[in-house]
């Protein structure tokens, strides 16, 4: 089976979302006081894409389940009758919860751990949503700012030098390795975190209300974020002094990064689209008010020093270019277009298209679809298809590498 389908996602209401620009981005009709964090395109159990096939609407998992060899034979071959890849747009109002993913081995064990013992899928201690892992990448839509990795030792070791009230974690760090060191941070009591902290939030209150704190100075992401989620001087939360230990890195519009399993990371602000492996497994480590399970982020992350590598932006002439990373599970690929250019293309696997901007036309033999901002289509395998330019704008494409 062949063919091209118009495609519906799910959003998703998450309290860090915003109000605006996901409802823009896909013409929606906003609700008062709702927020609109993440617009989701795949077949994720907790939340599916609808595909219209033959006038009616079918969740495409059960399209999946029913017309398996849409996905591809390289697809089935390595990742079984599941699409493998969940494609998303996110509007980052307030900090996600610092959060790290599990390695595929990792995952099947803890999904299967915490079926044995019997917690339902939703409960909201559930760690283990499914048994993938979820290597995901990024690229930023705005200037996008997020926590990624841990720092060098020797760039730790100056942040916290400069601030007089976190030089009694320098000793620590001097004895301890890396593990060692986050584990106690992470486990820290309000006494603690009190005398490292409250000293620097209140020497910088008035620089931070003036604006007068850089945003690459980790100082300001601490206030921001306490005033962002409410966290009371009285009630610290430690997640706070990642802020001294991951990079903090700013992405500008069209730039991307890649996080792989066990790298601790955070989204702090912006908008971005989002490509991962079909999975919902987050291990949470902080600020937020979901499940944290210290144990189970102190036996997954990995606390080797990173040095961010960002991924370049996508060529501003038309025509396709793909994003390069690591991941064996998905692909983004960016097509550019003005009206009248014209580009060919066959999708070896299935294929999710959603059109950022602009106005498109996507056709296979007799069958044509006519997309705008904020609409996509399904692509089954070994499907030869062009896209034509409507009106200026791109288009992304998650498939497999």
């Amino acid at each position: 089976m062949t063919g091209i389908y118009k495609l519906t996602g799910s959003l998703q209401h998450y309290v860090w979302g915003g109000h605006d620009y996901l409802p823009e981005l896909l013409h929606i009709k906003k609700e008062p006081n709702q927020y609109y964090a993440e617009w989701w395109l795949g077949a994720h159990s907790s939340s599916p894409s609808t595909i219209e096939v033959e006038e009616k609407q079918l969740s495409l998992i059960d399209f999946i389940r029913q017309h398996p060899e849409v996905l591809g034979s390289q697809s089935r071959a390595l990742f079984g009758d599941e699409l493998p890849y969940l494609l998303k747009i996110l509007d980052v109002k307030k900090p996600l919860s610092i959060q790290l993913h599990p390695t595929k081995k990792q995952a099947e064990i803890g999904f299967a751990e915490e079926n044995s013992k019997g917690i339902d899928l939703k409960d909201a201690k559930r760690t283990y949503k499914d048994n993938n892992h979820k290597p995901e990448m990024m690229i930023a839509l705005s200037d996008f700012w997020l926590l990624h990795g841990f720092k060098t030792k020797e760039k730790i070791i100056e942040t916290l030098k400069n601030r007089p009230t976190l030089t009694a974690l320098l000793s620590k760090l001097e004895t301890q390795d890396m593990h060692g060191f986050y584990a106690d941070i992470m486990q820290a009591s309000q006494t603690e975190l009190a005398n490292w902290l409250l000293p620097i939030i209140e020497s910088n209150k008035i620089a931070y209300e003036k604006g007068e704190l850089s945003l690459e100075n980790p100082d300001y992401w601490v206030l921001y974020a306490m005033e962002a989620m409410e966290i009371s001087p009285e009630k610290l939360d430690s997640g706070l002094i990642c802020f001294y230990l991951f990079n903090i890195v700013h992405t500008k519009t069209g730039e991307g990064i890649y996080q792989d399993a066990g790298i601790p990371h955070a989204y702090l602000r912006g908008q971005n689209i989002e490509l991962m492996a079909c999975s919902d497994n987050v291990i949470r480590g902080g600020l937020t008010p979901k499940h944290v399970d210290i144990p189970a982020l102190l036996e997954v992350i990995d606390c080797r020093e990173v040095v961010p590598e960002i991924i370049p932006p996508a060529p501003q002439e038309n025509g396709a270019f793909i994003y390069s990373t690591p991941a064996k599970d998905f692909a983004l690929e960016n097509v550019r277009y003005d009206a009248g250019i014209k580009v060919e293309s066959k999708a070896e696997n299935a294929t999710i298209i959603f059109v950022m901007q602009g106005t498109l036309k996507i056709s296979q033999k007799n069958t044509a679809l006519f997309l705008k901002q904020g609409e996509s289509a399904f692509i089954c395998a070994d499907t030869q298809y062009r896209i034509e330019g409507i009106e200026q704008g791109y288009c992304v494409l998650s498939k497999l590498p």
